[in-house]
């Protein structure tokens, strides 16, 4: 006969594989935004109702190495990084999103560009100049959809 201490630490070992399995299939979206209130906004849909986890940054090197170390499985991309510096020059989402699809390393990471200049001809034109893979209009209004445009491309 099993005892309950016995049961209850089998039980626990379940929990932990369990807790590990959902980690390794967990996806992981890097967010890169430079307003603070619209990278919560997108963290908080994203990890509700997508149950995603999220990091987020603005910092060109730091996007880099995520991207190249595999710590994500798509990028959102702002096109209008106010503060965004690499190498000393100024660059905005649409020059690193350029960069990651021009590296043989990070060219297959799904890149989503987010931005607010959303005027006639912007969203053809935004894609084909960064070779980003999707494109979203801020502000976001339907939150599923905005979850389900992600999700569609993840891999």
């Amino acid at each position: 006969m099993i005892t309950k201490n016995e049961l209850d630490n089998c039980f626990a070992q379940v929990v932990i594989s369990l807790t590990s399995i959902n980690k390794i299939l967990m996806k992981t979206v890097l967010i890169v935004e430079d307003d603070l209130i619209n990278a919560r906004v997108f963290s908080k849909i994203l990890t509700k109702r997508g149950g995603l986890d999220v990091k987020h940054t603005e910092n060109v090197e730091e996007v880099i190495k995520i991207a190249q170390s595999g710590e994500a499985d798509l990028i959102l991309m702002d096109v209008s990084l106010s503060r965004s510096v690499y190498q000393g020059k100024s660059v905005d989402g649409i020059k690193i999103t350029q960069m990651l699809k021009s590296d043989p390393q990070t060219a297959n990471l799904p890149v989503i560009l987010v931005t607010a200049h959303a005027m006639e001809g912007d969203r053809e034109n935004f894609l084909k100049q960064s070779g980003a893979d999707g494109y979203i209009s801020k502000p976001v209004v339907d939150h599923q959809q905005f979850v389900d445009q992600i999700m569609a491309l993840l891999p």
